[in-house]
């Protein structure tokens, strides 16, 4: 199966579990950006950003936003990148707590 070309025009999302010197996600950004991406966006749970990571973000073009939940909380430099959004996981943590407590359903938050 040919894949070149199939992501051209399209808007890509790169779902990563974390992310740490961001090496790895600038060259799939490129890579995308190089077969006709339009955009290309990021989403990780952990934000280690370490070394070079927010450098390499804020100077990627092939990378327009990171979105990332604040298990691990923003440096400065990450909150003032211009490309990096920090969301809150604290609701879903305390309901899943609650839940867990109460011997509910944690499933059921996810539906």
């Amino acid at each position: 199966m040919d894949l070149v070309g199939s992501v051209e025009g399209k808007d890509c999302i790169i779902i990563d579990d974390m992310i740490d010197t961001a090496g790895t996600l600038i060259e799939a950004c490129k890579a995308l950006k190089d077969n006709g991406a339009a955009s290309v966006v990021a989403c990780a749970t952990h934000p280690v950003f370490s070394g070079p990571a927010i450098e390499r973000i804020t100077k990627s073009d092939a990378l327009n936003k990171v979105l990332v939940t604040n298990t691990i909380p923003l440096s400065k430099e990450a909150q003032e990148s211009g490309k990096i959004i920090s969301v809150s996981v604290a609701d879903i943590l305390a309901k899943s707590i609650h839940r867990t407590f109460n011997n509910d359903s944690v499933s059921s938050l996810f539906l």
